[in-house]
C-alpha cells in the first residue's frame, strides 16, 4: 500500500453548507476499514468542531485552530502547539470595535473587512505573530504556526512520515498543509491557488469530491500517478546537454558498481543527501563503515559493537531519523546472516508505515552473494526503493539484481559492468557506438525504458569528505592491509587499518622502519590503499629528508595520520 493516511480539511472540503453527509461518513469507514489512518485538519475551534462534527470517533488525530492544537478521539487529551493569545491583542481589537471576534485557546478569528484593522494592531503591540486568510475568514496566530506544523506533529505521533499521505482541501489556508503532503489534491470548489498546487482536481465539489478520492485510494491506491510528481523527484546529474537526469523515489532500484576506489561511496553518498533533503527516510546496510560520516545519518554500531535488528528497528520508528547500521563488529562471514534477518523486519515495517523509504545494502557482493542459498528466500521479486553498491554486479544473487532498473556504472570500465549486469539479469544489451569513456562522466542506463546508456555528470554531495574514513582508520582493509616486512623479509606483520599501523610502527625496530621509509611504501600505501592524497604528499616530504632522526619521522607521520583521522586513545 503506497498511501497509507489521508488528511482533509473540514470546511468546504469534507462538508457542504456546513453538513457532513451520510455518504461521506460512509467513505471515512471504508478509509478505516482498508487499514489507513484518517487526520482532519480545520481551522475551526476544537469545542465547536466537536459540536457540529458527529463522526470525529474516525479520525486518528484532528488538527484544530489552523495547526495550533491537536487532539487525540479516543483518549480526548488535547495538546497545545503554542502559547495563547495576547491579552493586549483582544483588548485592542474589541476597543476598535471588530466584531465578531471569535477568540479560541491560540487563535483569534474575525472576517475579511478586519483584516486592515487587525494588521494595524498587531503592528503597533510589536506583537510576533501573522496574519491568516481563509476565504472570507481572517485568522491570527504566533508566527510559524499553521496547518503544515499541526499536521507535521501529527503524523509524527502516529509513526508516519509526510510521504504517506495524501491531502486534501479547498482554500488559502491549506495550502501549507497540501504542499507537505506527498500528493496534494484539491476538490472541484477549491480556489485556484490550491487548484494550481494540486495532483489533481476531483469531478466533484465538496463531500462527495473526497468521496470520489476515497474509493479510488482504497480501489488503486492512485497509481495512476506513479511516477508524476516532478517535486519529489531526485537528481542524479545532468546530460551533455545540461538537461537534468532524475528519477522517482518510488518504483525504482538503483544499482551503483564500478572497480575498487572509483567512487561509488562518494556517487551513493550524494544520492543519499538529496533523499533525506526531501524527508525520504534512508536505511544504509554499511558493512565498512563508510557512510558514518553522512550529516544527518545516526549510526548504529562500530568494530567493538555489533548491532541488532531490535535496535534498528526501534531506531527507524521515528520518521525524521536516518540510520547506518555499521556492521563491522559482524564477521564477514556472518554479515549475509544478519541482513537475512533484518530484511524481512525492514518490509514489515514498510507494509506498517511505508519506511524507511530507501534501503542502501553497500557491499552487496558480499551482503547478497550469488552463492547464498538464502537469497530468493529474503527477497522473492520484493525488492524496492533499494541501492545496491557493488564491485561485481555478477557476484551479486541474480535474484536481487532482476528488479534494478536504473545501472549507474562508474569507473574506467563502464562496458565491462554494464555487460557484467546484464549477463547476470538475462537482459539484452548493445554498447552505444557513440558511447566513449570519459574519466568525470558515469554511464547511466535506464533499463526499463527503450533508451540506451548515456553518459551522465554527477551532482555532487554538499561537501567533500575522507573516503571511508572510519574504514581505514579502524576497518579492516583485508588485501589492501600494509605489511611491515623490513630487509630480507624478516617480517611479515600487517596493518589492516592505520590504527594497527601506527601501533606497529611505534615498536618496530628502526632498520624495519627506515626500509620502507626509504622506499617510499608508506606514501606509496596512502595514496593508493588509503586513498588520501593529502596525506600521501606529506609523508613523501618527510620520507625524502635526510635530516631528521627515525624516531621523528615516525612521529610526524603517526601526528599527520592523527590530525586526518581520529584515532581511539
Amino acid at each position: 500500500m503506497r498511501y497509507l493516511a489521508l488528511a482533509t480539511d473540514y470546511d468546504g472540503t469534507l462538508t457542504s453548507d456546513d453538513r457532513l453527509s451520510e455518504q461521506a461518513i460512509s467513505a471515512l469507514e471504508r478509509l478505516r476499514v482498508s487499514g489507513r489512518r484518517a487526520i482532519l485538519v480545520t481551522g475551526r475551534q476544537l469545542d465547536d468542531l466537536l459540536a457540529v462534527c458527529p463522526c470525529t470517533q474516525l479520525f486518528d488525530l484532528i488538527v484544530a485552530e489552523n495547526g495550533a492544537i491537536v487532539y487525540d478521539p479516543a483518549s480526548r487529551e488535547e495538546t497545545r502547539l503554542a502559547n495563547p493569545p495576547s491579552k493586549l491583542l483582544i483588548q485592542n481589537l474589541q476597543a476598535r470595535g471588530v466584531t465578531p471576534l471569535e477568540i479560541g485557546q491560540i487563535l483569534v478569528a474575525t472576517h475579511e473587512p478586519h483584516r486592515a484593522t487587525v494588521q494595524d494592531v498587531i503592528w503597533e503591540l510589536g506583537l510576533e505573530a501573522q496574519v491568516i486568510g481563509n476565504r472570507g475568514a481572517v485568522m491570527v496566530l504566533p508566527a510559524g504556526v499553521n496547518k503544515a506544523t499541526g499536521l507535521e506533529y501529527a503524523l509524527r505521533e502516529l509513526g508516519l512520515s509526510r510521504h504517506e499521505v495524501v491531502g486534501v482541501g479547498d482554500a488559502e489556508n491549506d495550502h501549507s498543509f497540501l504542499e507537505r503532503c506527498e500528493c496534494a489534491v484539491a476538490v472541484a470548489n477549491a480556489v485556484s491557488s490550491i487548484k494550481q498546487i494540486a495532483a489533481f482536481v476531483t469531478a466533484a465539489e465538496n463531500g462527495n469530491g473526497v468521496i470520489e478520492l476515497i474509493d479510488e485510494l482504497i480501489a488503486n491506491d492512485l497509481c495512476r500517478l506513479q511516477g508524476s510528481l516532478p517535486q519529489h523527484w531526485i537528481l542524479l546529474g545532468e546530460r551533455a546537454d545540461g538537461s537534468a537526469v532524475q528519477f522517482s523515489p518510488y518504483g525504482h532500484n538503483i544499482l551503483i558498481a564500478g572497480p575498487s576506489g572509483c567512487g561509488k561511496s562518494t556517487l551513493a553518498a550524494g544520492i543519499i543527501e538529496r533523499l533525506i533533503d526531501k524527508d525520504y527516510q534512508v536505511c544504509i546496510v554499511d558493512p565498512e563503515g563508510d557512510y558514518g560520516t553522512l550529516r544527518d545519518v545516526v549510526t548504529l554500531g562500530n568494530q567493538w559493537r555489533a548491532p541488532n535488528v531490535n535496535e534498528v528497528l526501534s531506531i527507524l520508528e521515528d520518521p525524521k531519523i536516518n540510520l547506518s547500521v555499521n556492521l563491522l563488529g559482524i564477521q564477514l562471514d556472518d554479515r549475509p546472516d544478519f541482513f537475512a534477518q533484518l530484511i524481512p523486519n525492514l518490509q514489515a515495517m514498510r507494509a506498517r508505515t511505508g519506511r524507511p523509504h530507501w534501503v542502501v545494502v553497500d557491499e552487496a557482493h558480499h551482503m547478497l552473494p550469488n552463492t547464498w542459498g538464502h537469497a530468493e528466500s529474503v527477497l522473492p521479486q520484493q525488492l524496492r526503493e533499494t541501492l545496491l553498491v557493488t564491485v561485481h554486479p555478477d557476484h551479486v544473487a541474480p535474484a536481487i539484481l532482476a528488479p534494478v532498473d536504473v545501472v549507474l556504472a562508474i569507473g574506467h570500465s563502464p562496458q565491462q559492468t554494464l555487460e557484467e549486469f546484464t549477463k547476470a539479469t538475462g537482459q539484452a544489451f548493445v554498447w552505444p557506438v557513440d558511447l566513449a569513456y570519459r574519466a568525470d562522466r558515469i554511464v547511466t542506463w535506464f533499463s526499463r525504458e527503450a533508451l540506451p546508456p548515456f553518459a551522465m555528470q554527477a551532482h555532487p554531495g554538499r561537501a567533500e569528505r575522507i573516503r571511508h574514513h572510519r574504514k581505514y582508520a579502524e576497518g579492516n582493509l583485508r588485501w589492501h592491509s600494509f605489511y611491515f616486512r623490513g630487509p630480507d623479509n624478516r617480517h611479515n606483520l600487517k596493518a589492516q587499518n592505520l590504527v594497527v599501523f601506527c601501533q606497529i610502527a611505534q615498536g618496530i625496530d628502526e632498520s624495519t622502519w627506515l626500509y620502507h621509509l626509504h622506499r617510499g611504501d608508506y606514501s606509496r600505501w596512502f595514496r593508493h590503499a588509503i586513498k588520501d592524497d593529502f596525506l600521501a604528499d606529506e609523508t613523501e616530504r618527510l620520507e625524502r629528508r635526510a635530516d631528521l632522526e627515525p624516531w621523528q619521522t615516525r612521529q610526524m607521520i603517526e601526528a599527520l595520520i592523527s590530525t586526518r583521522y581520529t584515532l581511539p586513545e
